[in-house]
């Protein structure tokens, strides 16, 4: 890997990883698969439920019912020929769609089970070492996914109620500290509920449940109904927007570059410039005019009083100039 200028860095394209969370019914499934050119990866056995209009929009559906064929399936493991082959298979897919994330989590901690022994307990339930490897797991799965196959993902979650005191909250049903590893990775999240007779999902941190929104995407959105002739896009045109910020941010930052090079080079030139009082008084305007960007004016500020105090130089205010220090 090679070091780069963050400005030369652009991210109008990033893979993006997407959770979203709700009660069963509320067509967490239906939002979901609005990603660009999904995939649909059924771990949870519920395809059957989908819309099917919705489901034919769909680039493709893999039914899986353990980690070990899911992981053959996307070719984590395999061999470079192989894992070739399949990124050529999924040419046309964009999207990876996981119904559930619940569902993934309990076949990769039965994965983990059968890897080593250790993470199990004799209850069945994972030990301490297994939700540690569950985690690193999960973030191995996410990674293969955004940088081997080169797909955004999105994680489909049920929601839990459970009480805090006298409140109750909505979280994602997952295992265990599995929950916050969840959240860790994630560059959205949002949660779905029914406000009055319309479909909302929220990104925004609230007294009832946590969420996730970066880039601008935050806050309440409704989602609209579908209608015939009307595609489902939600998500393809939320992604749309994500990226479109980054690369605004982009923009701005080559802009803030530029600007900041312009005036170290312009200040540093005045600087140099600077042999005695009356040189240091010529260069005070032109100084204070320069346009600055990023860092430039606390750099140049630097330079600029070590310069002067280098050559023996005070500012006398009552004159409003430099004048060499008595003494000197």
């Amino acid at each position: 890997m090679a070091i780069v200028k963050p400005e030369t860095m652009t991210f109008a394209d990033k893979k993006i990883r997407m959770l979203i969370a709700g009660f069963p019914g509320i067509g967490k499934t239906t939002l979901a698969l609005s990603a660009p050119k999904p995939l649909y990866i059924d771990i949870d056995l519920s395809g059957e439920r989908i819309d099917r209009n919705v489901f034919l929009q769909a680039a493709g559906y893999d039914r899986v019912t353990s980690y070990d064929e899911l992981r053959r399936d996307i070719g984590m493991g395999a061999a470079p020929i192989e894992l070739q082959n399949i990124k050529d298979n999924l040419y046309e897919v964009e999207t990876i769609v996981i119904d559930t994330g619940g569902k993934l989590l309990t076949v990769m901690g039965e994965y983990g089970k059968k890897v080593d022994p250790k993470y199990g307990q004799r209850d069945g339930s994972l030990s301490l070492k297994g939700y540690g490897w569950l985690g690193k797991e999960f973030q191995r799965f996410l990674d293969h996914i955004i940088t081997e196959l080169d797909k955004h993902i999105v994680i489909v979650f049920h929601a839990v109620e459970e009480k805090d005191g006298d409140d109750t909250k909505l979280r994602i049903k997952a295992e265990g500290s599995s929950r916050n590893t969840v959240w860790e990775l994630m560059d959205l999240g949002g949660f779905m509920e029914m406000r009055g007779n319309k479909r909302t999902i929220g990104f925004s941190n609230c007294e009832r449940y946590y969420a996730k929104g970066t880039r601008g995407i935050e806050g309440v959105m409704e989602i609209p109904n579908l209608k015939d002739g009307v595609p489902n896009d939600f998500i393809t045109r939320l992604f749309a927007e994500y990226n479109s910020v980054s690369a605004a941010e982009t923009e701005r930052a080559a802009a803030d570059r530029e600007q900041y090079e312009a005036a170290m080079a312009l200040g540093r030139e005045l600087i140099d410039s600077i042999a005695d009082a009356d040189t240091a008084n010529a260069a005070m305007v032109p100084f204070s005019s320069i346009s600055h960007a990023l860092t430039s004016k606390k750099e140049l500020s630097y330079l600029w009083n070590a310069k002067i105090k280098g050559l023996g130089l005070v500012f006398d205010k009552s004159a409003n100039a430099y004048a060499p220090k008595e003494g000197a």
